[in-house]
Order: structure tokens, then C-alpha cells, then sequence
């Protein structure tokens, strides 16, 4: 076969495997999202089982690299034949228990499924490389990589944008099983070309000398911290910046599209982006810090480029600290276990040691402490070679003096505007300090405060002035008169301060007149003195001060630490003063209402869709079921469809078509009625199986306007839902 041709077909096959390995975990993600719902426990167990998957293929592959090259191919061609086995991809039927331990049921069920399949493709990259140099002695395997990683982009934009818009769950299955095999026929095809023995097919008279421990931690620390960047700065745009949905893709395709440069055989790219990252690195990692609150999307594009820059420096680093092909297999094991430990410290570690996405800076300097760079000019480099110590203490003194200006708030320098002056001292020390690494650090670590480390230190000095947990930061902000809850970019309540009158009136979204004020309102002329109401999504408890006695009342909530705020901490007091001993179910909302007892609700209101991320779940014919079931015949279902990004409207109109629920909307604005109350506007939906009590509903007051679903449109089920189709436009 002409060596033209051998290289089309290692590249396919890597491109292949790594494609099939990115639509994987998006794919069983939406598959198990109904039976273990979404709380933090389940996909924190999910990301340790891809990791130790992930590394365990590795390790296999880098075990294999010990056999002669025709054992290699028949033990891995073994290993496809048997994961095939698994076939179709899905989840095993078994059902749980409604008490299940994520920690325990999730690695179970989630390794019978797809461990196998998983394990096998995931040594499709390094295997493949090591295969290709015995293959083709002479040339560089590590430029397959590079083709690996844009399977990998290309898996990563297909699922959102093509596979899930067009095919059910089932679809995608037998696509990927499809897939799977095409893959183990390109295996087959590799396998053939191999030689009996290895060494003289690779060109090398004697094995290369095992890498130190020094060099095996420079490889897992050039990993390690674009791995945790990538997370980060997904955290940071998206709860610090602006909550849009999908804006998770830029991040990692971007940190993909840097491997993709990092080891392509034409080094021209990389090796001018990695020249100009320190400069990108020192000018824009103190800016984003403090951003421009009126301008979010170009803080975006600022945090994204900055990322696609330090990742491509450093996976360049690492193309430059490549070993001999002998070790190459060696070295793809080092790389993922740097992955992993950036994965783990920033998914998994950092929600629990931080209140605030620290781990977002603290990356920033790490980078920084690992990034190539050289000094401007020769003579800088001679400067700092002669005087190092005296350059240090005076860039010292500086930073100092910056610092301290910083403290006593000069508006001069540090306005809410403008960055000031201080911008400009930094960019010039940063043309003499970029190449002498440790005052470079230093300086990095002196913007990292200035412009904005300082103002989230302070914050955090307070006590319970921000808390944060796996579903983001949650910031507590005083004003005039009233006490705000903030998640990221969100508000998530607001409660007037002063009189015991003035803290128990509900406020924004939740205010007298919006259209879940007015039905709770009619709750009692509706159900009688004892209506029984749920409502899914605590908040600050703003809507508790809608209880009545002899009322029964019980909340959802899955993240605990909203729990805590609105409760334990006594920063607000709806529930204190209007429920002091609240029923809250703590979990994911349709598991825990799955496990209640059938028509024990009479109204059940649906908080849970005003951020980026909307629950898929909670919005299926079998969620709509779920509450049917829970509802009595009569009962009436509040949904609250405020978005600033997705159109929920339709998508829950043709889910109450299926289901036989009459629909009507409340689209609510601010009027002098709630001036008092701190009112936002807002859109509420009334679903009941009964449209003789929406009738009643609209009776009481209110422009409630009948809603239909579109003619065509499906509703989504567990099998099938997209929400590119409802993205707004803005």
C-alpha cells in the first residue's frame, strides 16, 4: 500500500474513534438524565468513571506497547470483538431505588452499560500512534494526534448541532453502533500492516532511556492546567458573565482546536501563538478579573481567547517535551493523568474548597508559571541576567505601591469605568518582565488582585456573603432597603428589609399580581382552607408567604445549598416568619415527585427553567405524566417560562396537547399595583386537566390568554428533545 494511503487510514481510524468517543458521554448523559436525575452527586459520579475508563484505556495501551507488534493487534482486535458485546449503546433496564446513593449506583449501572465499549475506544489514540510508527517507520506518529483531537471537535459540534436536533435517543444508538463498527474494521485494516517485530520497523537500534519523574511531572502539569482552564473558564462565563445556553461548546472546542495546532506537522501557528501568550496572558488575565460588567460579551470573548491561548502554549510545550515513539504510548499515559487531575481539582475539588471561582485565577497563574516565553530584547535579557535580585525587589515595590492604591480605592486609577492607569503600568512592566519568569509570576499575581482578586477576596472575608456548590455561586448583596440573592448573573429573589409586614411581601417574579401570585392567591377559593401546594425550586422561600393556615405546603429543592440560605442562615426570613418549619424534599424534582404518593398535590408550582441550563427532564411528556399523577384531576400546574435565551412556550404547549392539559398564559409587567414589591416582569404558564378551573383562575383576575402548540411541533420525550430550535434570537 503507498505510504499516502497508510496515512489515510491511521488517520481515519484515530479521527473515527476519537469522534465515537465525544458523542459517547453527551449521548448517556441524556439517556440516564430521567432515572438519575441531575443533581451534582450523579454527574460528579459520572465524570470519575469516564476519567478512570479514560486513563484505564491508557494504561492498556501503553501495557500492549511491551508485546510484538501481531500480539498487540490480536489482543486489541480481541478486546473490540468483546466490548461488542455491549451493543446496542444504552443504559442497562434496571430500575433503582428512589433512595439510591449516586456514589455507588452510578459507577454500577453507568460501568455495566458502556465500561467495555468505553474502555475500548478510549485507547484508540495512543494505540493507533504507536501502531502507525511501526507501520511507518520514519515518520512522526504525534502528528496523529492532532487528527484525533479534531475527531474529538467534530464529536463535540455534531451532537448538539446535528445528532440530537435530528434523531431520538434510539437513532443515535444504532448510529453509534454503526460507528463502532466501521471503527473495528478500520482496526482490522491497521492490524494488517503491522510487522512481526517492532524495533527494526521503528528505526531505532536500542530502546530510549526511561523519562525521569522531573520530566513525567512537567507532562502532567502542561496537561493538568489547560484541562482545569477549560472547566474554569465554562464556570466563570456562565455563572460570572452571562448565562447562555450552549456557551459550554465554545470552551472545550477551543481546547480541542489548541491540540489540533499544538501537533500538527506544520509548526508555523503554533509556534507564533506560543510566542505571543505571555503578552495575552499578563495583559488580559488581570483584565477579565474585573471585566466590563456593561459589556459581558466581550468579557467572553476576552476569557475565550485567553484560554485558547494558554492551552495553545502549553500543549506546544508539551509537542516540544515529546519522548522518542518507544515511550510514546508512556507518554499519552502521563498526558491523561494530567487531564484528570485538572478535571477533578476544578469540577470536583474547587466547589467544595471555594466560595467563588478561584480556581479560575489560580490556573491563570499556573499558566503563567509554565508558559514558554522569551525577554523583547536581548538587551532586557542581559539586564535581568546581571541584576535579577535588584529587578525583583523594585518590580516589587511597584506591585506594592499598586496595591496599596488599590486599598484605599484611588478612582483614578481603579474607577468603575476604567481600569485607569494602572492598566498602562502593567503592560509596560510587562514588556520588561516577559521572559524572566519569576518577576513575570509576580506581576501576573499583582494584576490577578488589582483587578478584580481584590474585590472577590473581600467578599469572601464576609461571613455567608457568598456560598457556592456544584450548580454555581451564590452571592448574597445588600441594598437600600432590601436583600438580594444572586446566581452568577442571575437574581434569584429579592426580600425588602425593614418591618415584619414589609419582609413577608412577595417580590420579582413572585410578586402579588405575577401570574404565580395570582394562583396562589386563589388557591384557597379553589381547593378550600386545606389546598395542598408544592413548588419545585426553594429560592430564598419568597413564595412561602403565600401559605395560609391549614394550608400544606412542601418544597423541592436540589441543591442543598439554597436550602441553607433560605433557612439556616437568617439572611432571609420568608420562611422563618411564613413557614417556620418547612416541608423540603431535597433531590432531583421528578425523581423525588415520582416517589409521592398519586393526587396528593392540588397545585404544583415549576421554578426551574429561568437559567441557561434548562432541565430537559422536567419538561418531557413522561415529566408531564409524572405530575398528572401527582396532581389531582383538578389541580393546576404553574410554570414559570421566563427566559432570557430559550422560547419555553411552545415546548410546553405541545406537551400539554399530548397530555390532555389546557393551557393558558400570564405574561406579566410591572405595574404601580407591585411598584412596592420590587416586581420583574414575567411570563407564567396555567396547565390543568380541568379548563373549567383555569376559567375560574381567569376569573379572578388577570390577563390569562389561551395558549395552543404549534401545528407540527413534537414534544419532547426521554427518547427525544433539542433546544436549538427555541434559542431566541438577540
Amino acid at each position: 500500500m503507498p505510504a499516502l494511503l497508510v496515512r489515510a487510514l491511521f488517520v481515519a481510524t484515530i479521527l473515527t474513534g476519537s469522534f465515537l468517543l465525544f458523542l459517547v458521554q453527551p449521548m448517556v448523559a441524556r439517556m440516564a438524565l430521567p432515572r438519575l436525575g441531575g443533581a451534582p452527586a450523579v454527574w460528579n459520579s459520572a465524570m470519575l468513571v469516564y476519567q478512570a475508563l479514560l486513563l484505564g484505556g491508557y494504561a492498556y495501551a501503553h501495557a500492549l506497547g511491551r508485546w510484538r507488534p501481531r500480539v498487540q493487534a490480536a489482543v486489541h482486535v480481541g478486546v473490540l470483538a468483546a466490548a461488542a458485546l455491549w451493543l446496542p449503546i444504552g443504559l442497562i433496564a434496571v430500575d433503582l431505588p428512589a433512595n439510591a446513593e449516586p456514589t455507588l449506583w452510578v459507577p454500577w449501572l453507568l460501568g455495566l452499560s458502556i465500561g467495555p465499549l468505553f474502555f475500548a475506544v478510549s485507547a484508540q489514540a495512543p494505540l493507533i500512534q504507536r501502531w502507525f510508527a511501526l507501520a511507518a517507520p520514519g515518520r512522526d506518529p504525534y502528528v496523529l494526534y492532532a487528527a484525533s483531537n479534531l475527531g474529538s471537535f467534530a464529536g463535540l459540534i455534531a451532537y448538539p448541532l446535528l445528532v440530537e436536533p435530528a434523531m431520538a435517543l434510539r437513532g443515535q444508538s444504532l448510529m453509534w453502533s454503526i460507528g463502532y463498527g466501521l471503527l473495528a474494521c478500520l482496526v482490522l485494516a491497521c492490524a494488517v500492516r503491522l510487522p512481526a517485530t517492532g524495533q527494526k520497523a521503528e528505526g531505532i537500534p536500542t530502546p530510549t532511556p526511561a523519562p525521569g519523574w522531573r520530566r513525567r511531572a512537567l507532562w502532567t502539569a502542561l496537561a493538568a492546567v489547560p484541562s482545569g482552564l477549560v472547566l474554569a473558564t465554562s464556570t466563570y462565563i456562565t455563572t460570572d458573565i452571562v448565562a447562555m445556553p450552549l456557551l459550554w461548546v465554545l470552551p472545550l472546542g477551543l481546547y480541542l482546536l489548541s491540540f489540533i495546532i499544538a501537533f500538527a506537522a506544520r509548526r508555523g501557528v503554533a509556534d507564533m501563538l506560543t510566542r505571543i501568550a505571555p503578552v495575552t496572558l499578563l495583559l488580559f488575565g488581570g483584565v477579565i478579573m474585573g471585566g466590563y460588567p456593561q459589556r459581558p460579551y466581550f468579557n467572553v470573548v476576552v476569557a475565550l481567547m485567553l484560554l485558547f491561548m494558554v492551552s495553545v502554549a502549553l500543549h506546544t510545550a508539551l509537542y516540544r517535551a515529546r519522548p522518542a515513539v518507544d515511550r510514546l504510548t508512556g507518554f499519552y499515559l502521563w498526558m491523561a493523568v494530567g487531564g484528570a487531575l485538572g478535571g477533578v481539582f476544578t469540577g470536583l475539588l474547587a466547589p467544595v474548597l471555594f466560595d467563588w471561582t478561584y480556581e479560575y485565577p489560580l490556573l491563570i497563574l499556573a499558566a503563567g508559571m509554565l508558559i514558554p516565553q522569551q525577554f523583547m530584547t536581548a538587551s532586557l535579557r542581559d539586564l535581568w541576567r546581571r541584576h535579577r535580585r535588584t529587578m525583583l525587589v523594585a518590580l516589587a515595590i511597584v506591585v506594592g505601591v499598586l496595591l496599596d492604591l488599590r486599598l484605599v480605592g484611588s478612582s483614578a486609577w481603579f474607577g468603575e469605568e476604567r481600569q485607569g492607569l494602572a492598566f498602562l503600568v502593567i503592560a509596560a512592566l510587562g514588556f520588561l518582565t516577559i521572559g524572566a519568569r519569576t518577576g513575570f509570576v509576580l506581576l501576573l499575581a499583582g494584576a490577578l488582585v488589582l483587578f478584580g482578586g481584590y474585590r472577590a477576596l473581600s467578599l469572601s472575608m464576609e461571613r455567608d456573603a457568598r456560598m457556592r456548590s456544584y450548580f454555581g455561586v451564590y452571592t448574597v448583596r445588600n441594598g437600600p432597603g432590601y436583600r438580594e440573592l444572586d446566581h452568577g448573573a442571575t437574581v434569584h429573589g429579592i426580600q425588602l428589609r425593614g418591618s415584619a409586614e414589609r419582609e413577608r411581601t412577595p417580590t420579582t417574579y413572585y410578586a402579588p399580581y405575577s401570574g404565580v401570585g395570582r394562583a396562589m392567591r386563589a388557591a384557597p377559593s379553589l381547593y378550600g382552607p386545606g389546598a395542598r401546594i408544592g413548588v419545585v425550586g426553594l429560592g430564598t422561600g419568597t413564595l412561602a408567604c403565600y401559605a395560609r393556615p391549614g394550608q400544606h405546603w412542601r418544597f423541592y429543592e436540589i441543591d442543598p445549598v439554597i436550602v441553607r440560605i433560605a433557612r439556616d442562615t437568617g439572611q432571609f426570613t420568608y420562611l422563618r416568619r411564613c413557614q417556620p418549619d418547612p416541608v423540603i424534599r431535597i433531590g432531583d424534582a421528578r425523581i423525588r415527585l415520582a416517589a409521592e404518593a398519586p393526587d396528593s398535590l392540588d397545585l404544583l408550582a415549576l421554578d426551574a427553567f429561568s437559567s441557561d441550563a434548562v432541565p430537559a427532564h422536567l419538561l418531557t411528556r413522561e415529566a408531564f405524566a409524572t405530575y398528572a399523577r401527582v396532581l389531582s384531576r383538578r389541580g393546576l400546574l404553574l410554570i414559570h417560562i421566563s427566559n432570557r435565551f430559550v422560547d419555553l412556550e411552545p415546548l410546553v404547549a405541545a406537551a400539554a396537547r399530548d397530555g390532555g392539559w389546557a393551557v393558558r398564559k400570564l405574561a406579566y409587567a410591572p405595574t404601580d399595583l407591585d411598584r412596592e414589591a420590587e416586581a420583574t416582569g414575567s411570563v407564567w404558564l396555567a396547565l390543568s386537566r380541568d379548563a373549567d378551573m383555569l376559567a375560574r383562575l381567569a376569573a379572578q383576575g388577570g390577563d390569562w390568554r389561551r395558549v395552543a402548540a404549534p401545528r407540527g411541533l413534537a414534544a419532547w420525550t426521554d427518547d427525544y428533545s433539542t433546544v436549538l430550535p427555541f434559542i431566541r434570537n438577540f
